[in-house]
């Protein structure tokens, strides 16, 4: 009988076109994974209002700057508080709101110069996913720049015999704390001034009375200004006015009264900054 053959095995040789057709398809699954691990473990970015520059359903935080505008700052302070504001302009976190105001003096209320949330810088953007050199454009020419021009504005002078400094701080309070959209926000006043309220309802000179609060409960201003802060924090940037003829006031027992009326209404004192100059 005829012995069978052997059955031969086949073999399969890898060429270097084979071999570089495996590499690209391995650095292409590669490379799918890598876009794909960017585009899902990126923090996902809020849509947002294209007037405002807030995330639609509302900003992470609140941040309103108040500048008592019923005098002239002395020069030291000017350039003090325009170094301030403008470091709080670039510090901004994303998606907080910048409100910057000035006493309205005839409408006994405040008046916003800009009103503008941080729509973020591109700093921290993936080149896969995003485009950080527009975003930084966008935040330059929508947010930096007129809110700069608005610190400018803020610190020019009325030159006004009035300060109605509770009445702006509570249409602040309406204006920036109460809305379902700001209730999570984290909200935060700055005031710029001497805190001398002057009105016809209540008056802090020394020829006026003392400081006390009680004072203060026993005339018309408590009942007309009184409002909810929700919980803000306010922080007071002090001014030293020197006004010839008037006896300077107290400033700890000023500080005291201020501290004490921010938590009669419902607000967190966060401190104060005596600001340079007088």
């Amino acid at each position: 009988m005829a012995r069978r053959r052997p059955r031969q095995r086949s073999s399969f040789t890898l060429g270097w076109s084979g071999f570089g057709g495996v590499l690209l398809l391995l650095l292409a699954i590669g490379s799918g994974g890598a876009l794909a691990y960017f585009y899902f473990a990126a923090p996902e970015r809020p849509a947002l209002d294209a007037q405002t520059l807030c995330p639609v359903d509302g900003p992470k935080g609140i941040t309103v700057v108040l500048v008592d505008t019923s005098d002239d700052l002395p020069d030291t302070t000017r350039r003090e508080v325009l170094g301030q504001l403008d470091d709080m302009i670039t510090t901004l976190p994303p998606f907080y709101k910048l409100d910057i105001r000035v006493l309205d003096i005839p409408g006994a209320r405040s008046r916003s110069l800009f009103s503008k949330c941080n729509p973020g810088d591109g700093a921290g953007l993936s080149e896969w996913t995003d485009n950080p050199r527009i975003a930084r454009l966008r935040w330059i020419e929508d947010f930096r720049k007129p809110a700069a021009e608005a610190v400018k504005s803020s610190i020019s002078s009325a030159n006004s015999a009035s300060s109605p400094i509770m009445a702006a701080i509570q249409d602040i309070a309406i204006g920036e704390f109460s809305s379902l959209a700001s209730e999570k926000a984290r909200k935060t006043l700055y005031i710029i001034s001497d805190m001398i309220e002057y009105t016809k309802d209540y008056s802090q000179y020394p020829r006026a009375g003392d400081l006390s609060f009680q004072r203060y409960k026993q005339s018309p201003a408590y009942l007309k200004f009184r409002t909810d802060l929700h919980g803000a924090t306010v922080i007071l940037h002090y001014v030293t006015r020197q006004t010839a003829g008037q006896q300077v006031v107290d400033g700890t027992k000023h500080m005291e009264f201020w501290k004490a009326w921010i938590d009669d209404n419902r607000g967190l004192f966060g401190g104060v900054k005596r600001l340079q100059g007088a």
